[in-house]
Formats: structure tokens, C-alpha cells, sequence
């Protein structure tokens, strides 16, 4: 089988694997509100797209002074490696919501292939565990119940994804599938949906920069987050740069939030972002918003860079 035959190949069995759905019930993947500085962690096919190694850090406590609220911890970094046209990467992420705790470990793969002057498409792979945690001791009950006396563990739960991510120097759009096992939580004692199930979750993501001037530049940015049997999650969110130095946004996630971003660049290596979202949900009588901090340094191991950028 040709290159080009594996190619296309692999284009039909992603676009496959993407449209197809399982029953499923809840979403439970982290949200991130400055998703277009993390898109490794959503999308295999980003990692190396940018030419040139970069760490990534992602700090997000949502619905603050709400109890048990979820708070979510990233760590990623990616690089390119021009002459056999691969990106690779790796993602340690944490996530807890109330006694649930996950911690994953990934691994991202990408190829990329050139399909006109201006755009590339990654095709990329993604490779992993997780570990889940239910501290169900630790829980307050009104009855006594022998499913409390005991903590639910599951210290190897393997999974692998796949994304496809076209861009240019300006353009970008991402269609993936971090997770495409739905992993069963085994425990006769708890029936819960949440507990028993991972849930496979569709992201689509596009974004554009203009250059107006040399001191004024606009970033547009969507994703959309889909999951079976919850609802469609859509985030819009536009941003006005400043001689690429300060940048400062608004995003709307319908039914669900609103917000602002900032973001600083302190030099060419580095930036520094912060974004504040306000429910617009039932939960805003119980929270007084989510904060998000994101630390981002260009740090190049063991790539060469090269490659197009694919600004966001």
C-alpha cells in the first residue's frame, strides 16, 4: 500500500470513527475556556503544528465557592520534527468534581501533510491511561449506607484518540475524538451513569487571525463540544491584539456563560493568559464565577521548528 493510499485511508477511518456515537449520558471531559492555547489536549493533530517545542499550563477552578465544584489541572508539551514532516506529544492532565478524581497520562502522534500553498493537514493519534478515583468515604450521608464504607479505584483505564487538524499561517479548524473508549467502571455496589461510564466526546474547533496593522490584530475563535444524550456545547470568542503584546476578549458559551480573557506576551517565548467566566445557569446563585490561568513558553527539546504556525 503507496503513502498516498494510506493516507486516504486513514482520512475515511477517522471521518468514520468521528461520526459514529455510542449511548452515553453525561459530559465529563474538562472545560477550558481558553481552549485555542490548548488545543493539544483536544486534538492529536495539533501537536507540533506550531514548529517549534512548547510547554503549555493550565490551571481552572470552576464555580467558585461552590462545593465540590470542579477543578482541573494541565500540563502539555508538544514539538515538530520537519524532516519527516511528525509532531509528538504528551498531556498529564487532572480533573476532580466533588469525591470524582481523574488523572490521565497521553502520548500524541502527528503527521503532517501538505494539501495547497497555504494549508496543511495534521493527521494525528492519541495514546493513554487514566486513573479514576471515587472518595465516597469521604462523603457526608443523612443514612447509613454500606456503599459509603468503601472508595471505588480503577488504576488503568486505557484509552486512544483521533483528530484531524487543518492549517495555515492564519487559519486553523480541528475536528477529533480524544477518547474513543468508553470505558466501564466496574462496582456492584454504585449504578450511576457518571460513575460506570467514560463518555466519547466530538470536538470541532476554527479560528482565524487579521492583521488590520502592525499595532492592531483580531483573533476569532469556536469549538464546538458534543457528546450523546447531553447537550451541544458551543463556545464564540473574540479577541483585540495590541502590537501582539496585549491581548484582551470576550467568549460566550450559549446557555451555560459568559466571560473575558487577557493575555501577555511578555516576549516572543512567552505568554501569560487569564480568563474569568460568570453561569449564566441555576449555579449562579451558588458560585461567584471560574477562573482559568494558562502559562504557555516556547522551549524547543528535542524538534527543529520550521513549519507553518497555526495562529489562534
Amino acid at each position: 500500500m503507496g503513502k498516498r493510499t494510506k493516507i486516504a485511508a486513514f482520512l475515511i477511518l477517522t471521518l468514520v470513527v468521528l461520526l459514529q456515537g455510542k449511548e452515553g449520558s453525561a459530559q465529563q471531559d474538562p472545560m477550558y475556556t481558553q481552549y485555542m492555547d490548548n488545543l493539544q489536549v483536544l486534538n492529536p493533530g495539533y501537536a507540533g503544528s506550531q514548529g517549534i517545542g512548547n510547554i503549555l499550563m493550565v490551571a481552572r477552578s470552576q464555580w467558585v465557592e461552590f462545593d465540590g465544584a470542579p477543578a482541573t489541572r494541565s500540563f502539555t508539551y508538544n514539538t515538530s520534527y520537519d524532516e519527516q514532516n511528525i509532531g509528538v506529544g504528551f498531556s498529564l492532565m487532572s480533573d476532580q468534581i466533588g469525591p470524582l478524581k481523574q488523572t490521565g497520562f497521553y502520548a500524541d502522534y502527528s503527521y503532517f501533510l501538505p494539501v495547497s500553498e497555504k494549508f496543511k493537514l495534521g493527521l494525528g493519534l492519541k495514546g493513554g491511561v487514566s486513573f479514576y478515583r471515587a472518595s465516597l468515604v469521604a462523603l457526608k450521608t443523612v443514612d447509613s449506607d454500606p456503599v459509603f464504607n468503601h472508595d471505588i479505584y480503577e488504576n488503568f483505564l486505557p484509552n486512544v484518540g483521533v483528530g484531524l487538524f487543518l492549517y495555515s499561517e492564519t487559519t486553523y479548524f480541528g475536528l477529533s475524538v480524544p477518547k474513543l473508549i468508553d470505558n466501564i467502571i466496574i462496582n456492584e455496589d454504585v449504578k450511576t451513569d457518571y460513575i460506570n461510564k467514560q463518555q466519547r466526546h466530538m470536538y470541532f474547533v476554527a479560528g482565524h487571525r487579521f492583521d488590520f496593522s502592525e499595532d492592531f490584530q483580531l483573533k476569532t475563535n469556536g469549538m464546538m463540544r458534543w457528546v450523546k444524550s447531553a447537550p451541544l456545547s458551543v463556545d464564540l470568542t473574540v479577541m483585540g491584539g495590541f502590537r501582539d503584546k496585549f491581548w484582551v476578549g470576550a467568549m460566550y458559551r450559549f446557555g451555560d456563560a459568559y466571560g473575558m480573557l487577557v493575555k501577555f506576551n511578555p516576549s516572543p517565548k512567552m505568554s501569560i493568559g487569564y480568563a474569568y467566566d460568570i453561569t449564566v445557569s441555576e449555579l449562579s446563585a451558588f458560585s461567584s464565577g471560574t477562573h482559568e490561568i494558562m502559562f504557555s513558553y516556547n522551549l524547543d527539546l528535542f524538534g527543529r521548528g520550521g513549519q507553518a504556525t497555526a495562529e489562534k
